[in-house]
């Protein structure tokens, strides 16, 4: 009963910020006034209602979670219990907020917001779309998570479920959808690559690099770059930054500016007829949904143009405007667009509008090419859902640009992620939840699986088989 309660308390939170904000509207409307009016005055009070709603929503996160964390307990409990609830809510809170709070997210606020959490973040580390059980957590200075990172979170088992506390070291490094397990330690100045495990505390040696699930040590060589730019830059950058990012809010105002205009067009068509509304709702959402993959791609031109091969340091303008020309993706289009249009032929029109270059019959069932314009689908590819064509890395602050090529009928299976520079020859299948490394090259007409891909086989039994292991 209780699991059933709070899943109720989750699910009211974002409501609360729609009401607030529709509250204010209200409020402050004019006595007598008929659609035509509120409408007006619904646009006038626009931006106070969102802010004022984006700011509900956040202290509601930041009340619940901090409420949570009194329950939470170092140790293996039953799922069944007041700990084990206090776990599992606090991980369903928080990655549901990533989508409500997503201006907050990947930017210079962001470990402002973890300490508020409650989380031990120092000076200087930078952070994305990380998921994590905040009382638990300690992150070192002038470290870096990634987008999706995992950090510690929960473990389930036998009816189990454990928590333990989980570190990462001074200036360390935690790639793309990059995982640390409860109790385990990214070392310092080390590396945990794109889709990886840590490693364990007694493995997590300094200065170490890791790949792989389980983790294999990884060799790399350090990019060195200026610290002004990297991890020490002068106050100015800091306050242009700060500015930049301010302008995140817009995303969020024109996401509401959309719902606005779809409530008048259906209040519209019911005062001529429910009938009319019911016929003709559709299409007010596929107008809707027209109006919001423009509204990323406009911002796209405008805030980068055409994204080319390169380096650029964290602390630079181009870094700055690509997260913000983002935001209008994940905040606007995506919830209006292309959640309904994934797999269809509409997704390919809204990426080639984005810069993609894409052949004829192409399937594709994910938008999470970060850097469009530097990704080509050939004739007949296919990118099934849940899969990352990657064409950025971020190691050691330095914003890393390169193409991906998926060649002509190769397959990417679910969940997978392609990594900058990396090409898929033709006929080629890369496995579920598999890793290409930047910069290889798979040939054609072979299959590849695990992470790193290794050749995948079948046994006799059907079972398959990475790395080319078959006992």
């Amino acid at each position: 009963m209780a699991y059933g309660v709070v899943s109720l308390v989750l699910a009211v939170v974002p409501l609360l910020g729609v009401a607030a904000g529709l509250a204010l509207v209200l409020v402050t409307a004019p006595r007598g006034a008929g659609v035509g009016g509120m409408l007006l005055h619904a646009l006038v009070w626009l931006a106070p209602a969102t802010v004022l709603g984006f700011v509900v929503v956040a202290v509601s996160v930041l009340g619940l979670v901090r409420f949570l964390g009194l329950f939470v307990r170092v140790g293996a409990h039953p799922v069944q219990s007041g700990a084990g609830l206090a776990a599992w809510a606090t991980i369903r809170l928080l990655d549901e907020a990533r989508t409500w709070l997503y201006p907050i997210y990947a930017g210079w606020f962001t470990t402002v917001w973890l300490r508020l959490l409650g989380a031990e973040i120092g000076k200087d580390a930078e952070a994305s779309t990380v998921l994590l059980i905040p009382s638990l957590v300690t992150v070192g200075e002038g470290s870096f998570l990634a987008d999706d990172t995992l950090l510690g979170g929960y473990e389930l088992g036998g009816g189990w479920i454990r928590v333990d506390h989980t570190q990462v070291g001074k200036q360390a490094f935690l790639g793309n959808s990059g995982m640390a397990a409860p109790g385990r330690k990214v070392p310092k100045g080390g590396l945990v690559a794109v889709l990886s495990a840590a490693p364990a505390r007694t493995r997590a040696k300094k200065a170490t690099s890791w790949i792989g699930s389980p983790p294999a040590k990884l060799r790399r060589t350090e990019q060195v770059g200026d610290a002004a730019l990297t991890y020490d830059p002068p106050t100015r950058l800091r306050v242009q930054r700060g500015i930049v990012e301010l302008f995140r809010i817009v995303a969020v105002m024109v996401s509401m500016l959309i719902g606005v205009l779809v409530a008048a067009a259906l209040l519209w068509l019911a005062s001529v007829s429910w009938w009319l509304a019911a016929a003709l709702g559709g299409v007010v959402l596929v107008a809707a949904g027209y109006v919001a993959a423009w509204c990323s791609t406009i911002p796209k031109k405008l805030l980068v143009g055409t994204v080319k091969p390169g380096e650029h340091p964290l602390w630079s303008s181009f870094v700055w405007r690509n997260e913000l020309a983002d935001q209008f993706v994940e905040v606007v289009t995506a919830p209006w667009f292309i959640r309904w249009a994934v797999g269809t032929p509409l997704l390919i029109v809204w990426l080639r509008t984005m810069g993609a270059k894409i052949g004829v019959g192409v399937w594709c069932e994910s938008y999470w090419l970060p850097e469009p314009d530097l990704v080509t689908l050939r004739d007949g590819a296919t990118v099934e859902r849940g899969c990352v064509v990657q064409t950025h890395l971020f190691h050691d602050r330095v914003l890393s640009l390169d193409e991906v090529v998926i060649g002509r009928g190769a397959t990417l299976c679910p969940n997978s992620v392609v990594l900058p520079g990396a090409t898929l020859g033709r006929h080629s299948t890369i496995g579920p939840a598999s890793l290409v490394m930047r910069g290889e090259s798979v040939p054609s007409r072979t299959r590849w699986i695990g992470n790193p891909i290794g050749p995948w086989l079948e046994t006799d039994d059907g079972l398959t088989t990475p790395r080319g292991v078959e006992d």
